[in-house]
């Protein structure tokens, strides 16, 4: 019989779970946070989130797809405003899109994040927020405001359920809390 695999206990307005380590690479682990299905967690996270976002600085919730999807549909529910994802392929009738590359630390292989063209016009002018469900490296984060700004949108908010890493580096980001990485 094999061990039971590492966790890392969170808990969200007392929802409470267990995230499972995950080695990235020879010696380093993270704690998975994957809220895909996770309504009671989900539905907790946003109505905090909220509660930290001042909806008077964003006209615009904007997230990369996927696991954040439900985050940003949910927060967009909390808060009455808008929501758009930044897709991972680019569909035909997605038009004139705006394409950004990123690196993320859980596929570690280069991702293309693409804004819709019907999107645009809730972006071109007005503040945006930009969640996700955790920010690591910064990577998805820089691919989101590089087409934020391609848009013309202004970036006034940054939010994620967690950070992770040294907490000190994620200052600017509103967040529920953060997660630490293990070495062994």
């Amino acid at each position: 019989m094999s061990p039971s695999p590492k966790t890392h206990p969170i808990e969200i307005s007392g929802v409470k779970r267990d995230l499972r380590l995950f080695e990235v690479k020879p010696g380093l682990k993270i704690a998975i946070l994957n809220i895909l299905g996770d309504t009671e967690l989900v539905q907790a996270s946003a109505r905090e989130l909220a509660k930290k976002m001042d909806p008077a600085t964003y006209d615009v919730l904007v997230t990369a797809e996927s696991k954040s999807i439900p985050l940003a549909h949910q927060l967009a529910l909390e808060t009455h405003k808008p929501y758009v994802v930044l897709r991972k392929d680019y569909k035909i009738y997605m038009g004139d899109a705006i394409k950004a590359e990123t690196l993320s630390i859980t596929t570690g292989k280069p991702q293309t994040l693409i804004l819709d063209e019907k999107d645009r016009v809730l972006i071109k002018g007005n503040k945006v927020a930009i969640v996700d469900d955790v920010i690591s490296t910064g990577s998805t984060l820089e691919g989101m405001r590089a087409i934020i700004e391609k848009a013309g949108g202004i970036i006034t908010l940054q939010a994620a359920i967690f950070t992770e890493g040294d907490p000190q580096h994620w200052k600017d980001i509103i967040a529920l809390g953060n997660l630490p990485v293990f070495t062994d």
